[in-house]
């Protein structure tokens, strides 16, 4: 019943919709994932997500606190220091996604594979156009 509840609806209307595609962006679960080691710093956060820029490490941030998956903390010193965490519910996501995260490094050479034999053959199919 549920299934076609989401089945039924458009993806405009989807609320569920909406918040799948903030957590399955580039790097939303991986901030949780480093969030889920505990509380860290702005600093310590770009330094531990790999290839992720200062802007989009905010832009990130701030979405998943506006969601109430992240809290952020701020302390009234010079110079100013903010910590990051999950909150009760982003600690419910990270279990979830852990399991996700772990497939797709276990499967990462099969599907790289995969890529590589979907590529040859349609190189060859475009070869006979």
């Amino acid at each position: 019943m549920q299934a076609n509840r989401f089945s039924q609806a458009s993806a405009e209307r989807c609320r569920a919709r909406r918040l799948l595609d903030r957590i399955a962006d580039k790097w939303s679960l991986y901030v949780i994932a480093v969030l889920g080691q505990g509380t860290k710093r702005f600093t310590e956060l770009k330094r531990e997500v790999d290839g992720i820029s200062q802007r989009m490490l905010t832009v990130t941030l701030r979405g998943l606190e506006r969601d109430g998956l992240v809290s952020r903390r701020v302390y009234a010193v010079m110079p100013p220091h903010v910590e990051y965490s999950l909150t009760e519910m982003g600690r419910t996501l990270l279990d979830r996604s852990t399991a996700l995260l772990r497939w797709a490094e276990e499967h990462l050479d099969e599907i790289d594979a995969a890529r590589a034999s979907y590529d040859d053959r349609a190189k060859n199919v475009r070869s006979f156009d």
